[in-house]
C-alpha cells in the first residue's frame, strides 16, 4: 500500500509508476475528470505521470505539470531516519564485528573527537572529524579484515570490499543528512544526498543482509534470503516517498495529488529497484547453484522460485510451486491421478488468488464482476474437493458451499454464511474422519481422534467467527464469546503440543511437532484481529483485555518448559492488566478507578501471585540450578505482586502519596527478601506436592554433602530495620511529630542493627554483645535527633557522642582481653603443639575482630560527620534565604535600579563574609555540632588509616580515596576557627601530601634499617648513599606541595613564574629515585604546579574582564 500521502484525489484510481516502478509506453491516459478516453498525442509530461486526457485539456495539464514542478526547497530535519536505520544501523553492526577492535577504536576516537567539536559549536569542524573518521576505519578496516583470506577468489574479496565501503560511505551520507547547516548552505547536495540515499540503500542493505544471514546459517538457501530482503527493502525505500526538504503545504494541491519533483526516487532508480527485485535473485541463484542446475527436475524447478515477483516468471513460479510445495509436502492428500491433478491444482489454487486478489482491490462492485466472482468461487470450491478426493455423489455440497460463500462477500447475507458455516463444517468433519480417523497415534499426550475433535472444534469456530463479526451491535456478546473460545482451545492445542514435542508412534520419538516459531506466528495474527475487531467496533474492551491476555500468554512458553507456565501467564497478565487496557477513558482527568477498585485490583493481583508460586518455584529453580529457599521464594513473589500493583498507582493513585510510599515499601520488602533470604518457619510456609518433592531430593547432599549453615535468624533484624527506616523516610511512621515515637523508632532500629551485628560477626565474644548494642543505640537516637531534635535533644546529644567516643577504645581492649584471657589462662599444664595452635588461632581471631570493630565504628563516625555536615549546611541554606527575604524586602523597588561597579564590590565582599557571621550566630543555638563533626571527620579518617595498613600494608593508592574525608570538616570556634568555606580543599591536599612525605621516611628508614642490625650504617656505604640519595630527592619534590598547599589555603594570587619553576625539581625525583612514593610525591608536584598556574592565569583573565 501507499503512504497516506500519496493516495490520489476521489475517483482518481491511476497511481504515478515513475516513483514506484518502471512504466512504458501507453496508447491512453485517465483524465481524473471525466471518463477514459483515447488521448492521440498525449503530452510526455502529463500523460506518463498524470494521465492527461488530450488536445482539449493539453492546456490546463501544462498549467498542472508547471505548477507541480515548482516545488520549493524547506530546510527542516530529515524525517526517514527511523527508515534508514533499519538498513544502515545493523549494517554498521556487521561491519564492525568483520572489522575487529581496530576498527572499532579508529571510529570511536574519531566521533569523540567530532563530539567535542560540535559541542564548542564548530559545525563544520565536527561534520569533517565525522567523515575521516569513517574514511580511517575503512582503511583500518581494509588492512585488519580476513575477507582475501575468506574469499577464495580474488574478484569476489573485492567485490565485497567494496560492499563495505559502499555501505560505510552511505552512513556517513545519513549522518551528514543530520547536519542543518548543510541544508541552509546548500540545499541541492542534501537533495541529492538524500536521492543517494534511498538509491542505494536497497541495493547496498539487502548484499550486507544475505551475507550475514549466509554467514550464520549457511549458503544453501542464500538466493531466498535475498529475495526477502530485496522485498522488505523494496517495501521501505523504493515504494513512492516525499522528501523531507519539500515544502508540505504542496501536498494539498491538485485535490492531494504531490508535485513530481516531491519525491525523492525518479524513474531510473525505480527501474533498476524493479529490476533488481525480479531478476536479481534468480541471477544469484545461477551463479551460486550452476553446477546442479539440471541435476533434476527439482532443482529446475528451484530456478523460478525466487524471482516468483515478476509477472513474466508467474507461471513458472506457479509451476515450481506446485511441484516442489504442494505435490512434494501434500502429494497423500491428492486423490487424483496425472495429468488431471496438476490442471485441477492449477484451477484451485490460481483461481482461488485470482478470486481473492480481485475483491481485495475491490473490483468485484457490480453485478456482472458478481457473478464472474461467485462462478469462480463454485469452481474452485469443486475442483478443491476432487482434488482432496470428495465423493462425486457428495460434489455439490462444496460447490454450494462455494456459492454461499461468495454470495456472502458480495451480498453480506447472514443466512448465507451459515449455510456456508454447515457446509463447511461437514466437509472439514469429512476430511479429519477420512484421513485420520482410524489411525492409531498418539499424538503430544492425546489420541489421534481427540486431536481430530479439538482441530475440528477449532476450525468451526474460526469459520463461524467472520459470520458473527457482522451481527447487529446487540450480539456483539457472540463473537467476543466465539473469540475467546477459539483463542483458550488454541492454547489448550498449543501447550499440549509444544510442551510435549515428542510423537510416540511404535517407539518413534524426538520430532518436533510444533515449532517455536508457529507459536509465535499465530501469537501475532490472534493480537492482529482483535486489534482489527477493536478498531472497527466489533468486540468490547472486556473481550479485547481477556484476548490480549490469552495471545500474550502463550509467548510464555518460548522460555520456560512447564506444562502450567501458560495458564499461569495468562492468570498473572489478567490480573496485572487490567489498569492499563479496561480503564482506558483519557477524557477524565481524576482517577479512573475508585479506591475500593484499587484494592480490589491489588488483592486479586496478591491472590494471583500466590496461585502461581509453583510456577515462580520453577523459573527460580531453572535461574539457580538448584530450589530457592524460602526466603527467596517469598520475596520474589513479594517483588511481583509490588511491580505488578505500578500500573494501578502510577496511572489511577498517582495523586495519593500513601499509595506510593506503601507501594515503594512493598518493593523494597520484596527486594530485601531476595537479597537476604531469612529463613522462614515451616507454619508460616505453604508447600505444594511439587515444592515438597524438590527439597526433598538428595542430589545436592550426595553432591555436596553434609554442610553446616551459618544461622541466618538475624537477617530477619536488619530487614526489620530496613523496612523501619524506609518507613519513617516516607512518613508512613509519623516520626516526624510525634517525639516519644521518635525516641522508640531510635532505639528500636539501634537495637535490631546492635543484635544483627553481633550475632553475624561477633559470636564467640558474648560480653562485648552489649557494648555493641549500646553503641548502635546511642548512634540511632544521635542521628536521628540530630536530623529531628526536640526541645531537649541539644542538651543530650553531646553527651551520647561523648559516649560512643568512650565506647570506642573500651569495646576494643575488652574484645582482645577477654578472648585471651578465657584461653591463655586456662589450666596450667604441660603445652603442647595442639596448645600453640589454638593460640595461633586465637590471636588471629582477635586480630579479625578488631579490624571488624574498627570498620564497625569507622562506619558510626563517618554516618555522623555526615549527618553533622548536612544539618550544618540545611542551617546555613536557610540563614542565608532569610537574610536573602529579609534584604529584599526591604529594598523594594529599588532592586531594579543599576547597581554602581564599587557597590557590586562591596556587595560581593559581604556574602563571602557571611558564613563568618552564621556560625557565630549558630554558636548560640548550639556550637556543639561543629566540634562533634570535626571529632568524627578526624577519628573516622584516623580509623581509616589504621585499616589501610593492616589490610593493605600501607596502600600508597588508598590515600587518594581516604584524603576526601577531610572534607567533612567545619568551621568551629575552637580548634577550626580559620577554616571557612574558602579553605575546604586545604585538609585534603595537605593530608596527601604529609601521608606521602611521611610514608618516604618511613620507606627509607625500613629499607636502611632492614639492611642493618642497628644504625650502624657507615659514612659512604652503600645503605648511606642510598639514604641520603633518597632524602635529597624527597626534599626536592617539597616546593611545589608548599606552594600549592599555601595557595589552597589562601587562594591568593601569586607570581606566574614560581609554580613553574619549582616545575624542574621534581624531573629529578621522577626519574632517579628508588622510592615509588617519591616518584608519586613528584608527579603530584608537577600536578600541583600546572593546576596553580592555570587556576591563577583564570582568575588573572576573570579579573581583567571584571575590571
Amino acid at each position: 500500500m501507499l503512504p497516506p500521502e500519496l493516495h490520489p484525489r476521489a475517483f482518481r484510481p491511476y497511481i504515478s509508476p515513475s516513483a514506484s516502478a518502471p512504466s512504458f509506453a501507453s496508447s491512453s491516459s485517465y483524465n481524473g475528470d471525466q471518463n477514459p478516453n483515447p488521448s492521440p498525442s498525449p503530452s510526455p509530461t502529463s500523460s506518463f505521470y498524470y494521465g492527461g486526457a488530450g488536445s482539449s485539456s493539453s492546456s490546463s495539464s501544462r498549467r498542472a505539470s508547471s505548477s507541480m514542478k515548482n516545488s520549493r526547497f524547506s530546510p527542516s530535519s530529515f524525517v526517514h531516519n527511523a527508515r534508514i536505520a533499519v538498513a544502515l544501523v545493523p549494517t554498521a553492526a556487521f561491519l564492525l564485528d568483520l572489522g575487529g577492535s581496530p576498527v572499532v577504536a579508529t571510529l570511536v576516537v574519531g566521533l569523540m573527537i567530532a563530539y567535542i567539536l560540535d559541542s564548542l559549536n564548530f559545525k563544520s569542524g565536527s561534520f569533517f572529524a565525522v567523515w575521516f573518521s569513517l574514511v580511517a576505519s575503512q582503511i583500518a578496516f581494509f588492512f585488519t579484515s580476513s575477507l582475501f583470506y575468506t574469499f577464495n577468489y580474488v574478484s569476489l574479496a573485492l567485490l565485497a570490499s567494496f560492499t563495505c565501503a559502499m555501505a560505510n560511505f552511505l552512513i556517513g551520507v545519513w549522518v551528514s543528512l543530520q547536519f542543518k547547516w548543510i541544508q541552509i548552505e546548500y540545499p541541492t547536495i542534501v537533495l541529492t544526498l538524500e536521492r543517494l540515499l534511498f538509491a542505494c540503500v536497497p541495493l547496498i542493505a539487502s548484499a550486507i543482509f544475505t551475507w550475514a544471514t549466509v554467514s550464520a546459517v549457511g549458503m544453501i538457501n542464500a538466493a531466498y534470503y535475498l529475495m526477502v530482503f530485496n522485498c522488505i527493502f523494496y517495501w521501505l525505500y523504493s515504494i513512492p516517498r516525499i522528501s523531507s526538504f519539500k515544502l508540505k503545504q504542496e501536498v494539498s494541491f491538485h485535490g492531494g495529488e504531490v508535485p513530481e519533483d516531491s519525491f525523492i526516487l525518479g524513474q531510473l532508480e525505480s527501474c533498476v529497484h524493479t529490476l533488481n527485485l525480479v531478476f536479481f535473485p534468480l541471477l544469484f541463484h545461477i551463479g551460486s547453484h550452476y553446477l546442479i542446475i539440471f541435476s533434476s527436475g527439482a532443482a529446475v524447478c528451484d530456478l523460478f522460485l525466487p524471482s516468483f515477483l515478476s509477472v513474466s516468471t508467474l507461471c513458472l513460479h506457479k509451476r515450481g510451486f506446485m511441484v516442489r510445495v504442494v505435490f512434494h509436502s501434500f502429494g497423500r492428500y491428492i486423490h487424483v491421478p496425472p495429468p488431471l491433478n496438476y490442471l485441477l491444482v492449477t484451477i484451485t489454487m490460481l483461481g482461488g488468488a485470482v478470486a481473492a486478489g480481485t475483491y481485495a482491490v475491490g473490483m468485484v462492485s457490480d453485478a456482472f464482476s458478481s457473478l464472474v466472482f461467485t462462478a469462480l468461487a463454485v469452481i474452485v470450491s469443486a475442483a478443491g474437493a476432487v482434488v482432496v478426493g470428495f465423493p462425486i455423489l457428495f460434489l455439490p455440497l462444496p460447490s454450494i458451499a462455494g456459492f454461499y460463500l461468495a454470495r456472502f462477500f458480495t451480498k453480506k447475507s447472514l443466512p448465507a454464511y451459515s449455510a456456508f458455516v454447515v457446509l463447511g463444517s461437514l466437509m472439514v468433519m469429512w476430511f479429519v474422519m477420512h484421513n485420520y480417523w482410524d489411525l492409531n497415534i498418539w499424538v503430544a499426550g492425546m489420541s489421534l481422534k481427540s486431536f481430530c475433535k479439538l482441530i475440528v472444534g477449532s476450525g468451526i469456530l474460526a469459520m463461524a467467527i467472520p459470520g458473527l463479526a457482522v451481527l447487529p451491535p446487540k450480539l456483539s456478546f457472540l463473537t467476543e464469546a466465539g473469540l475467546i473460545s477459539h483463542a483458550l482451545l488454541l492454547c489448550y492445542i498449543e501447550n499440549n503440543f509444544f510442551n510435549y514435542s515428542n510423537v510416540y508412534y511404535y517407539g518413534m520419538d524426538e520430532d518436533v511437532m510444533y515449532p517455536s516459531y508457529m507459536v509465535v506466528m499465530t501469537t501475532l495474527a490472534g493480537l492482529a484481529i482483535v486489534r482489527r475487531l477493536s478498531a472497527d467496533h466489533r468486540i468490547g474492551s472486556k473481550a479485547v483485555w481477556v484476548l490480549i491476555c490469552l495471545y500474550s500468554s502463550k509467548l510464555s512458553m518460548l522460555f520456560m518448559a512447564s506444562k502450567a507456565v501458560l495458564w499461569v501467564s495468562a492468570v498473572l497478565f489478567l490480573a496485572v492488566s487490567p489498569p492499563l487496557l479496561l480503564y482506558k477513558d483519557k477524557s477524565k482527568s481524576a482517577s479512573k478507578m475508585k479506591p475500593w477498585q484499587g484494592y480490589a485490583h491489588a488483592g486479586v493481583v496478591a491472590l494471583s501471585v500466590w496461585f502461581c508460586r509453583e510456577t515462580i518455584f520453577e523459573v527460580l529453580q531453572w535461574w539457580n540450578g538448584r530450589p530457592p529457599s524460602d526466603g527467596l521464594l517469598l520475596g520474589s513473589c513479594i517483588l511481583l505482586t509490588g511491580l505488578a500493583c505500578i500500573p494501578i498507582v502510577a496511572l489511577h493513585f498517582s495523586h495519593v502519596m500513601s499509595a506510593k510510599r506503601y507501594l515503594v515499601l512493598v518493593v523494597a520488602a520484596g527486594l530485601l527478601f531476595i537479597l537476604m533470604q531469612p529463613p522462614i518457619p515451616l507454619a508460616w510456609t505453604y508447600h505444594s506436592d511439587l515444592i515438597r518433592s524438590a527439597r526433598q531430593s538428595a542430589d545436592d547432599i550426595s553432591i555436596y554433602g553434609f554442610m553446616a549453615s551459618k544461622p541466618t535468624w538475624p537477617s530477619w533484624l536488619l530487614l526489620a530495620a530496613i523496612l523501619l527506616t524506609l518507613a519513617a523516610v516516607t512518613s508512613i511512621i509519623p516520626i516526624k511529630y510525634i517525639v516519644e515515637l521518635r525516641t522508640v523508632y531510635a532505639i528500636a532500629v539501634g537495637i535490631a542493627l546492635g543484635i544483627y551485628i553481633s550475632a553475624e560477626y561477633f559470636l564467640q565474644a558474648a560480653i562485648l554483645h552489649a557494648l555493641i548494642i549500646v553503641t548502635m543505640v546511642c548512634t540511632s537516637v544521635f542521628v536521628v535527633f540530630t536530623h529531628l531534635p526536640s526541645a531537649s535533644s541539644t542538651k543530650l546529644l553531646p553527651w551520647i557522642f561523648a559516649l560512643i567516643v568512650a565506647l570506642f577504645p573500651v569495646t576494643y581492649l575488652l574484645e582482645g582481653q577477654v578472648r585471651i584471657n578465657k584461653n591463655f589462662l586456662g589450666e596450667s599444664g604441660v603445652e603442647d603443639m595442639a596448645e600453640e595452635d589454638n593460640k595461633i588461632a586465637t590471636l588471629l581471631a582477635v586480630e579479625g575482630a578488631r579490624t571488624s570493630l574498627l570498620g564497625l565504628y569507622a562506619a558510626i563516625f563517618m554516618l555522623i560527620a555526615l549527618e553533622i555536615k548536612f544539618e550544618l549546611a540545611s542551617l546555613m541554606r536557610e540563614k542565608i534565604v532569610e537574610r536573602g527575604g529579609l534584604r529584599h524586602s526591604q529594598s523594594g523597588q529599588s532592586s531594579l535600579a543599576t547597581v554602581p561597579p564599587r557597590l557590586r564590590f562591596m556587595k560581593q565582599r559581604r556574602a563571602s563574609t557571611m558564613p563568618t557571621f552564621t556560625i557565630k550566630r549558630m554558636a548560640a543555638e548550639g556550637a556543639w555540632m561543629p566540634a562533634v563533626g570535626n571529632v568524627a571527620t578526624v577519628m573516622c579518617f584516623a580509623i581509616c588509616l589504621i585499616l589501610n595498613v593492616h589490610l593493605t600494608g600501607g596502600s600508597n593508592r588508598a590515600i587518594f580515596f581516604l584524603a576526601p574525608i577531610l572534607l567533612l570538616l567545619n568551621q568551629d570556634s575552637d580548634f577550626f576557627a580559620g577554616f571557612g568555606d574558602k579553605q575546604r580543599y586545604f585538609p585534603v591536599t595537605m593530608a596527601i601530601s604529609a601521608y606521602l612525605v611521611l610514608t618516604a621516611l618511613y620507606s627509607i628508614w625500613e629499607d636502611v634499617w632492614h639492611g642493618n642490625t642497628g644504625w650502624g650504617v657507615d659514612i659512604g656505604g652503600p645503605d648511606w648513599i642510598f639514604a641520603v640519595k633518597n632524602v635529597a630527592l624527597l626534599i626536592l619534590t617539597l616546593p611545589s606541595h608548599i606552594l600549592f598547599n599555601s595557595f589552597v589555603w589562601s587562594y591568593t594570587k601569586q607570581a606566574d613564574s614560581r609554580p613553574l619553576l619549582t616545575v624542574p625539581l621534581n624531573l629529578p625525583s621522577v626519574i632517579i629515585t628508588d622510592i615509588i612514593k617519591i616518584k608519586i610525591l613528584a608527579l603530584l608536584g608537577v600536578i600541583y604546579s600546572l593546576a596553580q598556574y592555570l587556576i591563577s592565569r583564570q582568575q588573572y583573565l576573570s579579573g581583567l574582564k571584571y575590571i
